[in-house]
């Protein structure tokens, strides 16, 4: 899994990336054969104001279906980082169980019979 991270207003540290990608990896552990890449945008909404305002997205691609997009914002990066891949792990968790019923369900075609009057 290819996990590409990207910033704005914001320095990427080493520590910060280690931390990124190992809650990823570690969320992301069961869907590792449906995810080639993720990317990970974290942004400073308002800058040196301080606030509630360190944004973490997180975005994953699934072929043939909608990305998966979660975003969550708090005035610590590290929490919104951790709720952001708390919340992806549950969502793409249920898209792709959704995904694999959709797939074991029998296609139904509806006959219509014609009859001569």
């Amino acid at each position: 899994m290819r996990v590409d991270i990207k910033t704005s207003g914001i320095d990427l540290t080493d520590g910060l990336r280690e931390h990124a990608e190992r809650r990823l990896t570690f969320a992301l552990d069961r869907a590792r054969h449906d995810v080639s890449s993720v990317t990970v945008r974290l942004s400073d909404i308002n800058g040196p104001k301080g606030g509630n305002d360190k944004r973490c997205q997180i975005q994953i691609p699934l072929p043939h279906h909608r990305d998966v997009l979660i975003e969550d914002t708090a005035s610590d990066l590290y929490v919104a980082i951790d709720r952001a891949i708390g919340r992806i792990g549950n969502t793409l968790g249920r898209r792709l169980s959704r995904q694999r019923a959709d797939r074991r369900q029998p296609r139904h075609t509806q006959e219509t019979a014609f009859e001569p009057d």
